[in-house]
């Protein structure tokens, strides 16, 4: 390879890293046609981009970038393919799925997932518990609100008559 595809590719994978930060480290050697199709389908609809690098461009990217990140230096052995998601979590539930469906690979070799290394494929679970931006407002939006559904339903219950009269009888004996 040239130099100065070299120095391309090794650009254009630095914008995809700023771009989509969260990415999976996998190996998918030995797939053949069909099922690599099927692979980049379903990587497709679940919105998550799948190239194959040289592991030594990658390698030269991540250099570059802060310390936790060059923590996946290791991982990169043999063929890699690197998956990047918004979605923190994406691509261990469409690995998880995969292996469910039969398909061998993708294995897990590494993920950089919300500034945060993982090394291995027994990783794999952990990652796919990841909860999303999206999922997490849920979860704090629904804490917020069940103190509220609580007084609401009390004051609508039975226990609304007993609020109202001890209201009122503090009322009464301010005056």
């Amino acid at each position: 390879m040239r130099k100065e595809l070299k120095a391309q590719v090794v650009e254009n994978i630095a914008a995809q890293l700023k771009e989509t930060p969260n990415f999976y480290v996998t190996d998918i050697a030995g797939l053949n046609a069909e099922q690599t199709t099927h692979l980049r389908r379903a990587c497709f609809e679940a919105g998550i981009k799948l190239t194959v690098v040289k592991n030594t461009l990658f390698e030269h990217v991540i250099k570059e970038m802060g310390e936790e990140i060059q923590l996946i230096i290791p991982a990169l052995k043999g063929n890699s393919a690197i998956m990047y998601t918004e979605a923190a979590n994406a691509p261990a539930k469409l690995i998880k799925k995969l292996q469910k469906e039969g398909l061998p690979k993708p294995v897990l070799k590494a993920a950089y997932v919300q500034e945060c290394a993982f090394v291995g494929a027994d990783k794999l679970e952990e990652l796919a518990a990841i909860k999303s931006k999206e999922e997490l407002i849920g979860d704090i939006i629904g804490l917020l609100q069940s103190p509220m559904r609580n007084v609401i339903s009390a004051l609508q219950g039975n226990a609304g008559g007993k609020i109202a009269g001890l209201v009122k009888a503090i009322e009464e004996k301010k005056n």
